[in-house]
């Protein structure tokens, strides 16, 4: 009966798998970022989310936003892999109105948000680390540098943001 009940736990949990096609794993706006279109002031936002498929059972993916005042759009940072397996830098930057997007069918979180005169006077200081990244072409899983690497980095790089990243931000550490 044990066996049993081990075995049917087992699939339950192997089939609640956010989606195991990320073609088809949602990328959709969650709603939690502030529309640029109405809020005016500075805004920094890092967020995390489960990473893909069985991978999210144990650790995140982590990127962050930057909007500067009055910017109709949120320049997004983040590290990916799969650029790496197609000689693309693994540091990626983007403009979106939505930097709140799902990560594959999980709904992120913002783990840090700032808004407002202190944002402001942080995102150049972000800007100027993110110049000096020193893995932007890199990616290993474990033990990083990946994509919870950059966050932290850009956090050690910029003290005053206050950064305290996830415990299961894997890879995370590589930069300390």
């Amino acid at each position: 009966m044990y066996k049993l009940a081990s075995l049917l736990l087992f699939l339950c949990l192997f089939n609640s798998c956010a989606n195991n096609d990320w073609r088809t794993a949602s990328r959709a706006p969650a709603g939690i970022a502030a529309n640029p279109a109405t809020e005016k002031q500075a805004v920094i936002e890092f967020y995390a989310a489960d990473a893909f498929s069985w991978r999210g059972w144990f650790a995140v993916h982590t990127w962050f936003a930057i909007k500067e005042q009055n910017a109709e759009q949120y320049s997004v940072y983040e590290v990916v892999g799969w650029r790496v397996n197609r000689g693309l830098p693994a540091l990626h930057q983007y403009l979106t109105a939505t930097p709140d997007r799902y990560w594959f069918g999980a709904k992120p979180e913002i783990i840090l948000s700032i808004k407002g005169e202190k944002a402001a006077q942080l995102i150049p200081k972000i800007k100027q680390a993110i110049t000096r990244y020193p893995w932007a072409d890199e990616y290993t899983v474990i033990p990083g540098p990946n994509s919870n690497t950059f966050p932290n980095w850009i956090g050690l790089q910029v003290p005053e943001l206050g950064l305290k990243m996830p415990f299961n931000a894997i890879g995370s550490g590589y930069a300390d």
